[in-house]
């Protein structure tokens, strides 16, 4: 899981918190089911059966991968729309291409976030490039879906192409851990990512043995999924474990805990999260298929724009933009 590594964590800035911090335990631990997006990809649902009032302002999270594809397997998704929130995608291994309607997308890779706005209403398509179809290989990234309030769902579409040289590279107090703030603040640090949202993403890998400890708002919820490897979160005997597949919601505090297993497989650098946070909307939502919004009346709204042609069209070349997002 390379992402983005460092030869030396102990030469990053490092991130503390106060040891009178009120630590959050995990009050919910979930198994994602597997499923198949696109045209066919593996993914696994990350918020699958939890309740949306303790993941808002997240609506969904699919795992994709971790897959080793074989010649001819590589697959991505059709064109297709959305409307009403953002799509944040990122890729840890493998290489991924995104297009859209408003003229943005390229190519993301090893710790790339392709971040998208839909607003008001885009078509967009991922794929992995021609190459990798033919030869096949490794594919492992997220995408996440974050919420956009009633005021923001008819926001200008927009993209943003976060490069992994971009992200914030920090580490824990004894340089345990890798910690990649990839959006948000962090404890006096800022990621790259802009957010309509007010919302914090991390992705840590905490080496065999470690134990980090992060300052985290008070006023975010809190929501840890394992991506490989094992550990534990929370602090003392409220600890839980937690391995690659789970969801950790945690409950009020201001700080959290998250451990490595003293041992890993012997492929695994050590336990890899990805941490979010955010503050809840709270807001009526209805999400069906590609869209998110307040009211059903605003999805039928949604797909009747859609289907008349006022989410844009595909362009004929990439980077050309034909027609318009309302």
């Amino acid at each position: 899981m390379p992402a983005v590594t460092v030869a030396d964590t102990l030469v990053l800035p490092r991130v503390t918190a106060s040891a009178e911090g009120r630590d959050r335990a995990v009050v919910s631990l979930t198994t994602a089911p597997r499923g198949f997006e696109g045209e066919g990809f593996p993914v696994y649902r990350a918020f699958a059966g939890v309740d949306m009032r303790v993941l808002d302002p997240f609506i969904h999270m699919d795992q994709m991968g971790e897959v080793e594809y074989a010649p001819g397997e590589p697959k991505g998704t059709p064109w297709h729309p959305h409307r009403g929130f953002e799509t944040v995608t990122y890729i840890i291994d493998g290489i991924f291409e995104h297009s859209d309607s408003n003229g943005g997308g390229g190519v993301i890779t090893n710790g790339d976030t392709q971040w998208m706005t839909a607003g008001a209403g885009i078509l967009h398509i991922e794929q992995p490039p021609e190459h990798l179809v033919m030869s096949g290989g490794l594919f492992h990234g997220l995408q996440l879906w974050v919420n956009l309030p009633r005021a923001l769902k008819f926001a200008q579409p927009r993209y943003q192409d976060i490069r992994s040289t971009q992200v914030k590279l920090l580490t824990s107090s004894d340089g345990g851990a890798l910690i990649r703030l990839i959006a948000g603040d962090l404890a006096g640090f800022s990621g790259p990512g802009v957010t309509h949202t007010d919302i914090t993403i991390v992705h840590a890998t905490i080496y065999p043995g470690a134990s980090i400890t992060l300052p985290w708002r008070p006023d975010f919820n809190a929501l840890v999924y394992g991506l490989s490897g094992a550990g534990s979160v929370g602090s003392g005997t409220s600890a839980r474990p937690l391995v690659n597949g789970q969801l950790a919601v945690l409950g009020a505090g201001d700080t959290m805990t998250i451990s490595a297993n003293p041992t890993q497989e012997s492929r695994l650098e050590g336990f890899d999260v990805y941490i979010l946070g955010g503050q809840p909307i709270r807001e009526p939502v209805v999400a069906r298929g590609p869209f998110v919004m307040n009211t059903m009346s605003e999805v039928m709204t949604a797909f009747e724009d859609y289907q008349s042609g006022k989410m844009g069209s595909i362009p004929a070349v990439h980077g050309e933009v034909s027609g318009s997002a309302e």
